[in-house]
């Protein structure tokens, strides 16, 4: 509205008055407002009462999650070793070179960026 962007609420008419559209405006601000402090309040008096919020078994989550995105990334260093291993039989002797090997076959990273040292090592490393 402030950009005199013309749009229409399904539950108006097409020529409802600009007031109009501020007051509705103005009545969902109050009452996201409202919902906030209800709900700010409710939890602390369950968090008062002894109540757990949030997952209980955060920890397993996050243990199972952190075993997932490491089974990957071996996974990921095992199918790009044999590349790696290729550049260096074809002369590549630093990690540089190597990473420019691999940007040169446009080999993507794990998560499709450009090969540096530090990635070419993380690799090995892993391996």
């Amino acid at each position: 509205m402030a950009h005199k962007v013309p749009f229409l609420v399904a539950e108006l008419d097409r020529n409802v008055d600009p007031f109009v559209l501020h007051l509705f405006a103005a009545l969902a601000e109050k009452e996201r407002a409202l919902i906030s402090t209800r709900t700010r309040l409710a939890l602390a008096a369950a968090k008062a009462r002894g109540v757990t919020l949030g997952n209980p078994k955060l920890h397993v989550a996050r243990s199972g999650a952190v075993e997932a995105v490491k089974v990957e990334a071996d996974r990921y260093a095992a199918n790009i070793l044999p590349i790696i291993r290729e550049a260096q039989k074809a002369g590549a002797t630093t990690l540089r070179q190597i990473a420019e090997a691999l940007n040169a076959r446009g080999v993507a990273t794990a998560r499709g960026g450009q090969w540096h040292a530090k990635s070419v090592s993380n690799i090995l490393e892993r391996a």
